[in-house]
């Protein structure tokens, strides 16, 4: 995957080929328990609410979170941790069993103590966590866990299982195989991770390690270098909740990748959800931008969950498309604001393409079309003819899709920058308004019957005739259609 944007199409290619990954997910392993309940009085004995419990909900927390985010992804996770010879360690073996996709690796040394986190919630906000742990939970050794696998992911929470000699091994391990290390970072000492591949610390792991301000773009440009100079890493790449990502690779530049706006429920878990995202793009063989990417929108999925949730490929999926949806829409615009636009493109000393057609079933003629008149401007308005003005150009029956259907598929295409639409007979009015510097029409005009063409050559504009594809049209497509009905 070359190109370093993740459109829905590599989405769905990304998401394919994970189905036949297994990800290796090591590190500090727990119980997390949810306590829902309802609080309708403060307790008499003290100044704090008093919680009726309703239910309770448990799962595999820490990295045991990272894996069910990969298997959920499509993967096969292999879990790597410690847990006790207790009953909250049982509950997790468990719950990990059910599992389909998840391998278990977990030791159980004998002096171990499972770390069980509760959180006690209502009305969606947690009241209270109540941690029960141990400092020391015992050595994880178990250095096949790395074996035959895509990728290789280490979540430190600063539990004893991240140590130097594990560390050593999966760097060990992973540049034999040639495959990815990301590790999900905890403490000031970013140095001892090695050379892996991508170090995921969040906006506040990274003022820590750095003391750096780190609120903008700015801040981070000025924090991610001095970070990457500290260690070997390759990259940092560094989460930033609602302002999305950024990264730098080791020699290269910072990029900013923003966040998508989503309704917020619920943080628990996202940066999990971040690390099994990156490290499944990077498996894949995706590149990192595109890999950032992909943990942007898994990770505004997973927090409009309650809970230490999932994200599916199918909600991935639907996410994408809403987000690329509203991005079509903004480009259907009314000439008032196009005008607008228009001009302050003009201003930034962009050149301005404008195109009209019927443009009623999309085919690939009209793909190659709009693909060649961009090329020839910065920026190109296609103006579409009402579903009046189809009718009388082309008969009853058309068009066949409505003028806010064909806005949306025209404004889906990456050559189309904004649609509006004209009840005209011609454009001529939308030419005089919008003045564009490049008027393109179909190479079956010539240059003389193009409508408005002398108006934009008296401003200097010049009129462009695009080739069509051969064998493609509408009207032809309409006919193989009523052919086989």
């Amino acid at each position: 995957m070359a190109d370093t944007h993740l459109d829905l199409g590599g989405l769905q290619a990304l998401l394919e080929k994970a189905r036949s990954l297994t990800i290796a997910c090591v590190g500090d392993l727990m119980l997390d328990r949810y306590i829902y309940g309802e609080v309708s009085r403060i307790s008499p004995e003290a100044p704090i609410p008093v919680l009726r419990a309703r239910r309770m909900v448990a799962m595999p927390g820490g990295v045991g979170n990272v894996a069910r985010n990969v298997a959920a992804l499509g993967a096969t996770a292999r879990l790597g941790g410690v847990a006790g010879d207790d009953a909250p360690g049982t509950e997790l073996g468990a719950l990990v069993a059910v599992e389909d996709r998840i391998e278990d690796f977990i030791a159980r040394p004998p002096a171990a103590a499972t770390i069980v986190k509760t959180r006690y919630v209502s009305g969606g906000q947690q009241l209270m966590r109540l941690d029960e742990e141990e400092p020391v939970i015992g050595a994880f050794e178990r250095d096949d866990v790395f074996s035959n696998t895509s990728a290789i992911l280490l979540s430190d929470y600063s539990k004893g299982v991240v140590t130097e000699r594990l560390i050593r091994s999966a760097v060990w391990q992973a540049q034999n195989a040639g495959i990815p290390v990301i590790v999900d970072p905890k403490g000031r000492d970013f140095a001892r991770y090695g050379a892996v591949d991508v170090i995921k610390p969040n906006a506040s792991e990274l003022a820590g390690a750095t003391g750096l301000p780190v609120e903008t773009d700015a801040d981070i440009e000025a924090a991610l270098p001095a970070l990457l100079e500290a260690t070997t890493a390759k990259a940092i790449v560094v989460t930033r909740a609602g302002k999305g990502m950024s990264l730098m690779r080791r020699g290269g530049p910072v990029r900013h990748f923003p966040g998508r706006a989503r309704e917020v429920f619920d943080v628990s878990g996202a940066g999990d959800t971040g690390l099994a995202a990156l490290g499944l793009a990077l498996g894949a063989g995706a590149s990192l931008e595109q890999a950032v990417q992909l943990a942007i929108l898994a990770s505004g999925v997973v927090v409009g969950k309650s809970g230490t949730a999932v994200v599916t490929p199918a909600e991935l999926i639907e996410a994408e498309v809403s987000q690329h949806a509203g991005a079509t829409l903004a480009k259907v615009t009314g000439l008032d604001d196009l005008a607008a636009e228009v001009e302050a493109w003009r201003a930034q000393g962009l050149k301005v393409g404008f195109t009209n057609g019927c443009f009623d079933i999309l085919h690939r003629g009209h793909v190659a079309y709009l693909a060649q008149a961009r090329s020839w401007c910065d920026r190109l308005v296609v103006a579409l003819n009402t579903d009046a003005s189809v009718r009388a150009l082309k008969g009853e029956g058309r068009p066949v899709n409505d003028l806010d259907s064909r806005a949306v598929v025209i404004g889906g295409l990456a050559s189309v920058d904004r649609v509006t639409a004209f009840d005209d007979p011609t454009p001529i009015r939308l030419i005089e308004r919008l003045r564009p510097d490049v008027l393109i029409k179909g190479a079956d005009y010539t240059r003389e019957g193009v409508v408005g063409g002398d108006l934009v050559e008296s401003w200097g504009g010049e009129v462009r005739l695009a080739a069509f594809s051969d064998g493609y049209s509408t009207t032809r497509t309409i006919e193989t259609m009523k052919g086989s009905a």
